[in-house]
């Protein structure tokens, strides 16, 4: 059978870990042997992100906004430990915050949903979609450990030469500090999106800070949603019958559980973060989350939502057998082929992306999953493979 051909290539960026270990397993097993796979490859595994100084990182989020699409593993955030037991020049900034800066876009998760694999939360019938802002906050922090006594300041220095300066606090010993920011421009273009997102799949949008407590940082955000909604989609809302709403986080984590889902949840980069584990966790298993960042013009970066697998790449090192979820960075690389052959006209690249997702999600509906999976369905007697057998099993649906 000749493979499927690509006009454009997809910009690739390799991880660490596991997932790493699993990303070739796809290529090797789901990709290769059906397409003419054609990508532009960016290593950003610690190893070569410490060689370039991070410029890998930067590079493959310029060659996304260049070609389009981008499908991304799963890769390390490094704390003190990574530091030193990568012998690192220094602590870089987490991978996915720099990318997500450069394209300026907003991340959309979901649930993958699959019978026999059923919602902790019995009330959900529908999935939700969180919306995460992709710039700033914590993710594009400065902080230090501060010494000892003494007065901590913000100071603002304007163009002119004029200071802003207010006092932070007055340590009597020592502590830390941390320094945040964020930008009109970029808090814009996370509305627009999620407006925009929520018109194409005609949901309801909420959006959810704590602007009670910080009332200017969290209050610009919540004034530029509604401003950018009461001026822009308001009546598209009414015509497409769904509504727009602003609550605290805490309320929308209380209206979360009480609900029967089919809404986005639009959430700041830290907040969405938290909740789409939470939903993915409470959908099944981390592993079973899509997740796409979009830009304000159209520009797509899709990824797993989890980690690399830390432990389950040591198991794997010393030999052992590990049973370890493919899902999400499965359809990572689907939703990535099928953007590609929507942008490029080419409906055999779509059609195939669609046919690997449902023979991912036939398997596991035949009683064929990973451990984590077997531990939590309903299915009887499942069928627990290793993490290779699972990549093998959808082949085989595949190719039927």
């Amino acid at each position: 059978m000749a493979k499927i051909q690509m006009t454009t290539p997809l910009v690739e960026m390799d991880g660490d870990e596991m997932t790493r270990i699993i990303w070739q397993m796809i290529k090797d097993e789901l990709l290769n042997p059906f397409i003419d796979l054609k990508t532009e490859y960016y290593d950003l595994g610690l190893k070569y992100r410490d060689e370039t100084g991070d410029q890998v990182t930067i590079d493959s989020a310029n060659a996304a906004n260049r070609l389009g699409v981008a499908v991304k593993c799963a890769t390390i955030t490094p704390n003190d430990a990574r530091v030193k037991e990568y012998n690192l020049k220094e602590m870089y900034k987490s991978p996915n915050g720099t990318i997500r800066a450069i394209m300026d876009g907003t991340v959309f998760r979901a649930p993958i949903i699959v019978k026999g694999v059923e919602s902790y939360v019995s009330g959900w019938e529908k999935p939700i979609t969180i919306a995460r802002h992709a710039y700033g906050d914590v993710y594009k922090n400065t902080e230090f450990k501060v010494p000892g006594a003494g007065k901590a300041e913000i100071v603002f220095t304007g163009e002119d030469g004029k200071e802003v300066r207010q006092t932070i606090f007055d340590f009597k010993g020592s502590g830390v500090i941390q320094g945040m920011h964020n930008l009109d421009s970029s808090i814009e273009s996370f509305a627009r999106s999620c407006f925009n997102y929520a018109l194409s799949i005609r949901q309801d949008l909420w959006f959810a800070s704590k602007d009670t407590i910080s009332k200017i940082y969290d209050g610009d955000f919540r004034d530029i949603f509604q401003r950018i909604f009461d001026e822009e989609f308001k009546d598209k809302f009414e015509a497409a019958g769904i509504t727009y709403f602003y609550t605290l986080i805490d309320d929308a984590v209380a209206r979360v559980m009480k609900s029967k889902g089919g809404f986005i949840w639009a959430c700041k980069n830290y907040d969405g973060d938290v909740m789409s584990d939470m939903l993915a966790s409470a959908s099944g298993s981390l592993a079973m989350m899509t997740s796409v960042l979009v830009s304000p013009d159209g520009k797509y970066e899709y990824e797993a939502a989890h980690g690399t697998v830390m432990r389950h790449y040591y198991k794997h090192l010393e030999g052992e057998e590990t049973s370890t979820n493919s899902v999400a960075t499965i359809f990572a690389w689907s939703g990535a082929l099928r953007k590609r052959g929507e942008l490029d006209g080419l409906q055999d690249l779509m059609d195939f992306a669609d046919r690997l997702e449902k023979a991912t999600i036939d398997t596991i509906e035949n009683g064929e999953m990973t451990k984590d999976l077997a531990l939590i369905t309903t299915i009887e007697n499942p069928k627990v493979l290793n993490t290779g057998d699972f990549i093998k099993a959808v082949r085989k649906r595949l190719e039927a």
